[in-house]
């Protein structure tokens, strides 16, 4: 089984669970970090009229598509995720006057959106997922506006002490086992666990979203540093790319 039907199939087996084990494995702290996402992501765009669309990639059960909606209500979000089961448990959220939410089933590596229609891309957790990242960068590259903005959560490196070590072993032996408690999934949070302590660390993931052609590339660490948002902007006519690749 390829990698992609692998991941897809690991997060319909525990879709029913996420929600449940995403706020209380970060004691509440996922939502507040989605919301500074959305906040950033539409930091941006105008107030006024309905003409923003925003995307959110690896959407999963849209709390990032709501933050973006509560952010700015007129906003389109078109949510993307290549687990429809995890779609569907989003949609059960959705009210009559959230009918601007469009999710689709859709690969973060192959958007069915045309050039240059989004003011902002947003994804949460779900650059781990993807292989080779490359290949969803460019089409956030592609489908950005010029100036528009690409907005990454995701978790810290694991290879990086955070409270002295304490939150280290908590991802590597609490974490994984609270997660097949509750999901009786034998492995989606060693998943979780083992992707976090091989991910890059965010400088190592600016200089690949450098080289991707972005511009104005910044990350800013959340909670110490267990997850960092990162961000970079898709260069306008005649601009010159170049990375700030600081941390904020």
């Amino acid at each position: 089984m390829g990698h992609d039907k692998a991941v897809a199939g690991m997060f319909s087996r525990i879709a029913r669970f996420y929600d449940l084990l995403n706020h209380a494995l970060s004691l509440g702290l996922d939502i507040r970090w989605r919301s500074a996402l959305a906040e950033t992501a539409l930091e941006k765009a105008s107030t006024e009229g309905r003409g923003t669309t925003a995307l959110d990639l690896a959407a999963g059960t849209l709390d990032v598509s709501l933050a973006l909606r509560r952010r700015h209500p007129d906003a389109l979000v078109l949510a993307l995720d290549f687990c429809p089961a995890m779609l569907e448990r989003g949609r059960r959220k959705l009210t009559r006057e959230e009918f601007r939410i469009l999710s689709v089933a859709a690969d973060a590596k192959a958007l069915p959106v045309g050039d240059s229609v989004a003011d902002c891309v947003a994804m949460a957790f779900g650059i781990r997922n993807i292989l080779p990242r490359e290949a969803a960068y460019a089409e956030m590259l592609r489908v950005l506006k010029p100036g528009g903005r690409a907005c990454i959560l995701e978790f810290g490196s694991g290879r990086e002490r955070v409270w002295g070590g304490i939150y280290n072993f908590y991802l590597n032996a609490v974490l994984p086992r609270i997660g097949r408690l509750v999901s009786r999934d034998a492995t989606a949070y060693d998943y979780l666990a083992r992707t976090v302590r091989e991910f890059p660390t965010a400088s190592r993931l600016e200089a690949e979203l450098c080289r991707a052609g972005f511009i104005r590339v910044w990350h800013k660490k959340l909670t110490s540093g267990i997850v960092c948002l990162h961000v970079a902007e898709k260069a306008r006519s005649g601009e010159k790319a170049f990375a700030v690749a600081q941390e904020r």
